[in-house]
């Protein structure tokens, strides 16, 4: 039995580079090309008193804060500063601090669209990776790993947005 030949189609016959450039071409384009620690600090001003065990969970306060800026057409550094601390009482625990960059390119966003892409995209693809620093040093300060919760970039962003109109 002779097979039936395929109907052409010309978009799935072009060489896989073409439809990527098409692509680019029509909608935003955004690419992370480095991300990197710009500080980091852990204090565990009461070791070893603080490692004991039985000792009751500490509270813990954890502040986050997004900053993007662009650096030229086209590329743009966001940080994330994450800021936690661990208090049993009025005895602190531990400290940690840790300013995490990405640097990225971007291309076709409209300019009235940039800082959200900014300040919700960007910092939505870094958290895993400063989270887990987080954790590493939580758990190398000798307490547990501290396991942020995911963040809503956006309901931040709006807050901050919110703040700012409030101002004007």
């Amino acid at each position: 039995m002779a097979k039936k030949p395929k109907k052409s189609d010309p978009e799935l016959d072009k060489p896989e580079g073409e439809h990527g450039s098409e692509m680019a071409a029509e909608g935003p384009l955004l690419r992370i090309l480095a991300q990197y620690v710009k500080d980091a600090s852990f204090e565990n001003p009461n070791a070893p008193n603080s490692l004991r065990s039985g000792q009751d969970a500490p509270a813990i306060d954890v502040n986050v804060e997004v900053k993007g800026a662009p650096i030229d057409q086209g590329t743009a550094e966001v940080t994330i500063i994450i800021g936690a601390s661990a208090k049993r009482g009025e005895e602190t625990s531990f400290i940690v601090e840790l300013e995490y960059s990405g640097l990225f390119a971007f291309a076709n966003v409209p300019a009235d669209q940039l800082q959200a892409l900014l300040l919700i995209e960007c910092p939505r693809l870094l958290f895993p990776f400063a989270r887990q620093i987080i954790s590493d040093l939580t758990q190398q300060g000798g307490f547990p790993p501290l396991m942020l919760e995911p963040i809503d970039f956006a309901q931040l962003y709006r807050q901050q947005h919110m703040g700012d109109m409030a101002i004007n």
